[in-house]
């Protein structure tokens, strides 16, 4: 993300060319995530390291000319570099936010003022950001980087001091790789205590190991490159070397992502080292490679990738919700990202002439002047004077307007939250029940007419789900009072098994049961065997199917109706089919029910209990032989 050098800055070839891959990479990871890049975010990592290497190189070269470092010059120019920019996309966004939706603007405030104050990757872990999350994601979300690489810009120029106390090269060199070990080091250490992901990929301290490989790149080329390398390195070496380094980062990016510290910080270390590589081939004298990668295309991209990074995410994700009401996924059409692709790159275009350009070579002061002297200048200046003062008018309005509406918490949340305070009503309310309910709702159900089965009450039902089944619990109270239910946030199948064992061993499964656990990921046969197993024949179970905008939801629907075929006792609610024409029903997300939907949810659920209770010839039969069965209850499988 570090923006483009200006003529002042020293020149290193490659150094473009590496920034146009990696910004590639990230762009092909948000817009195009069915393409496989996996681990794309990586490119994050080739800028830091460049950002690294570069700035120290600046600064080296400007003490080794004048014996000092005049930091607020250098301070003033990375403002001038870098501000413009953001302040034009995080204005121009969030008033598209302002105008496209309110599930946008959740912490909207909040991540405009961590902007602001170069400190958005500790507000995003204050506040609970998750960088991996597929819904509501934060429309800012990828300033994250920014902010890690403005305080290295801040704090950097000050401990070089400390460096420059060190006469000899290799001194300097280890000490900052001792550095970049440090990081490495404390982040697997938090990974593998079990720290959360987020905080171990947007910490500063967990995430400086690339910064600081460029720093010691710096350091090692400084003046020269190594007596060692320039004697033993032909063109032909380094610049197949460095065709390795590329192939190698490019490849990394389509690497699943693996357990434990493999990925955080693990690629992203290996990712880093071979950029160091990269570049070092890169600058060494001669180099064909260095030049290959000054290609115009790449240097063209190289150029604006800064603009390019900042506009890409904010775009998709807008776009996304205005086509989809969903957030950026797998399942986004292609015709989204190729859209926000060309938005992108024609805002970074735009913004790196008449904004960028401008005010590096002007600064602040001198650029207003010069919008001020085209309101009396020719036509063709006074329309683009007009032009300029009416956007950014409008943009800090917009902006203005979007952090004062922003709601609370997002349509998603509330409705999950709705569930939650409704099921902690009815257990309150339920206090006062006995731990017989279940046998005593197993008798009930086993009461009857001879000409049809029981009808189905709520205390006959045990329903464990996830938070679609949490957003939908107050319609399964209002149609089935005395339901039990267990649902929380992010469940998936795998967890089925564990929760209705610790159930039955605590006898509060009843006559039927409710599963509703295919909206967080595919689902496994080995599972629902395992479900079925402990549920037993005795009981009815209800598998509810899954609807929402992600890849893997037509799977997880095709499994559970090919698992309930043939078998008596398990059948499918069509929760999918349901709201499939009512979408606009739904929170934001498109995934968790609101009120209305939610009723939808529930009629779903009761009909197919309905229906698979009607259809049970021996239902009565079950349960009359599960209440005078001797000794204690056997989970016989089906199969």
């Amino acid at each position: 993300m570090n923006a483009p050098t200006t003529s002042r800055a020293p020149h290193f070839a490659g150094l473009d060319g590496l920034r146009a891959i990696a910004v590639t990479l990230v762009v092909v990871y948000h817009l195009f995530p069915a393409w496989g890049l996996t681990s794309g975010f990586l490119g994050v990592d080739v800028f830091f390291v460049i950002s690294g290497f570069l700035i120290t190189s600046l600064l080296l070269r400007e003490h080794t000319a004048t014996g000092r470092i005049r930091l607020t010059d250098f301070w003033r120019r990375r403002a001038r570099r870098l501000l413009p920019a953001l302040a034009l996309v995080v204005t121009v966004c969030a008033t598209a936010a302002w105008l496209v939706g309110a599930d946008l603007l959740v912490g909207i405030g909040g991540q405009i003022a961590g902007a602001a104050t170069f400190s958005y990757n500790w507000v995003s872990i204050a506040t609970g950001g998750d960088y991996f999350a597929t819904t509501a994601p934060e429309l800012f979300r990828n300033l994250w980087s920014l902010a890690v690489e403005e305080q290295f810009y801040l704090l950097w120029p000050l401990v070089l001091s400390l460096f420059l106390r060190a006469r000899r090269r290799v001194v300097r060199v280890t000490a900052a790789l001792v550095l970049a070990a440090a990081s490495i080091v404390w982040a697997v250490a938090l990974t593998l205590g079990g720290g959360d992901a987020t905080r171990v990929y947007f910490g500063t301290d967990t995430h400086a190991f690339g910064l600081l490989l460029g720093v010691a790149l710096a350091f090692a080329a400084q003046r020269a490159m190594p007596s060692w390398l320039t004697r033993r390195a032909s063109p032909a070496v380094t610049g197949v070397a460095g065709v390795v380094a590329v192939a190698g980062m490019v490849g990394s990016a389509f690497l699943p992502p693996l357990a434990g510290a493999a990925t955080y910080p693990g690629v992203l270390v290996v990712a880093s080292v071979l950029t160091v590589i990269a570049i070092a081939c890169g600058i060494v004298p001669h180099s064909w490679f260095g030049r290959a990668l000054d290609a115009a295309p790449l240097r063209w991209v190289g150029v604006r990738s800064y603009g390019i990074y900042l506009w890409h995410w904010p775009v998709v994700v807008l776009l996304t919700h205005a086509a989809t009401g969903g957030a950026p996924d797998a399942a986004t059409p292609l015709w989204i990202g190729a859209l926000a692709l060309a938005i992108s790159l024609a805002a970074a275009a735009a913004s790196y002439r008449w904004v960028e350009m401008p005010i590096r070579r002007h600064g602040l002061v001198g650029s207003l002047r010069a919008l001020r002297g085209g309101v009396s200048g020719s036509p063709q200046r006074r329309f683009g004077a007009a032009a300029a003062v009416l956007v950014g008018a409008l943009a800090l309005g917009g902006t203005t307007a979007a952090v004062a509406s922003a709601p609370d918490e997002t349509t998603a949340a509330a409705a999950v939250e709705a569930g939650r305070k409704a099921l902690e009503e009815a257990g309150e309310a339920g206090a006062g029940e006995g731990p017989g309910a279940a046998d005593g709702a197993a008798a009930d159900a086993a009461e009857g007419t001879d000409d049809a089965p029981p009808s189905i009450t709520g205390d006959q039902i045990t329903a464990v789900g996830d938070s679609v089944m949490l957003a939908s619990a107050p319609a399964l109270l209002a149609r089935y009072p005395g339901i039990a239910i267990d649902a929380a946030v992010s469940r998936s199948m795998w967890s089925a098994p564990d929760i209705l064992r610790d159930l039955a061993a605590h006898d509060a499964l009843r006559p039927v049961v409710v599963v509703g656990l295919g909206t967080n990921g595919a689902v496994s046969r080995a599972a629902l065997r395992e479900i079925t197993r402990i549920v037993g024949s005795d009981r009815q179970l209800v598998l509810v199917d899954a609807h929402a905008p992600r890849e893997w939801i037509d799977d997880v629907n095709s499994d559970l109706r090919d698992f309930a075929r043939g078998r008596g006792n398990v059948a499918v609610a069509d929760w999918s089919g349901a709201i499939a024409g009512r979408t606009d029903l739904l929170a934001g997300d498109g995934v968790h029910p609101g009120p209305t939907a939610a009723q939808v949810y529930a009629d779903a659920v009761a009909q197919t209990i309905d229906h698979l209770n009607a259809g049970h010839d021996a239902y009565r039969e079950r349960v009359a032989k599960r209440e005078h069965a001797p000794g204690p209850r056997q989970y016989m499988s089906p199969e």
